[in-house]
């Protein structure tokens, strides 16, 4: 398995024989609106052009259609006939754009092979978490593969935990910007969050992504690196990629 973590949730997984292409936001540097007020987004330059980025990818794989995950660059830019995988809750709005080949995961679904399986978490709490809407994660298997569970835009909850107590994954994906609006709290996994998983994990390698890429993120790359060494998490079992970093993965 080798993974290109591009910037914020965009990856390129390969896995299994084939490329899955994570929550493509394309945008030039400050082309989203602000989330917070404090600049527009994203707040970075992509590593690379958006033609490598799409260069062999199969499959797309959304957790969530906020502009920070699945933008209007993306959208306008990804050929009609790209292959996508999508909660339920999105699987209209990607047909709508003209997306023929969008197939919603409920559950699980299995495709040349390798398993992927859809999970839940809170994009947030109380009332913010209903502005937010529904997100997802998810989880894939093959035969000779390390399991993977991509957690998406989640704060730390019951259903992390019982994803992992469930399918042990070899690797988890988290969220780590401790991203948040106004006086909402975290409404993803800030640094604390992300160690408490690395806690809980003993058998898993938690890398930390969703950094360092938006204008209501909390929490840097050297935030997240102290805390987990005040935590004696070490940098084996928290990785911490770069935007561009490319890293290759033992089965």
């Amino acid at each position: 398995m080798k993974i290109e973590f591009i910037r914020n949730a965009t990856m390129k997984i390969e896995y299994n024989g084939e490329i899955f292409l994570t929550d493509p936001m394309l945008a030039d540097k400050f082309e989203i609106e602000s989330f917070a007020g404090n600049s527009r987004n994203p707040t970075i330059e992509l590593p690379c052009s958006i033609y490598e980025i799409l260069q062999g990818v199969d499959t797309i794989i959304s957790s969530h259609t906020h502009q920070d995950h699945f933008d209007a660059t993306a959208m306008d830019i990804i050929p009609s006939e790209m292959s996508i995988f999508c909660q339920p809750e999105d699987t209209k709005k990607f047909l709508d754009h003209g997306f023929v080949y969008t197939e919603s995961i409920d559950e699980k679904i299995t495709r040349n092979w390798t398993t992927i399986i859809r999970t839940t978490g809170h994009h947030g709490t109380g009332e913010i978490e209903k502005a937010m809407g529904t997100v997802s994660g998810y989880v894939l298997q093959a035969e000779n593969e390390p399991v993977v569970y991509w957690a998406g835009d989640t704060i730390y909850c019951d259903e992390v935990k019982q994803v992992i107590a469930k399918y042990k994954p070899d690797y988890i994906i988290t969220h780590s910007c401790g991203a948040t609006l106004d006086d909402s709290g975290p409404i993803i996994m800030d640094a604390k969050q992300t160690i408490d998983v690395c806690k809980i994990a003993n058998n898993s390698t938690i890398i930390a992504i969703h950094m360092e890429a938006l204008d209501h993120a909390t929490i840097t790359r050297k935030d997240l690196r102290k805390m987990a060494d005040k935590e004696g998490i070490s940098t084996e079992k928290l990785l911490i990629p770069n935007d561009g970093e490319i890293i290759t993965f033992n089965t």
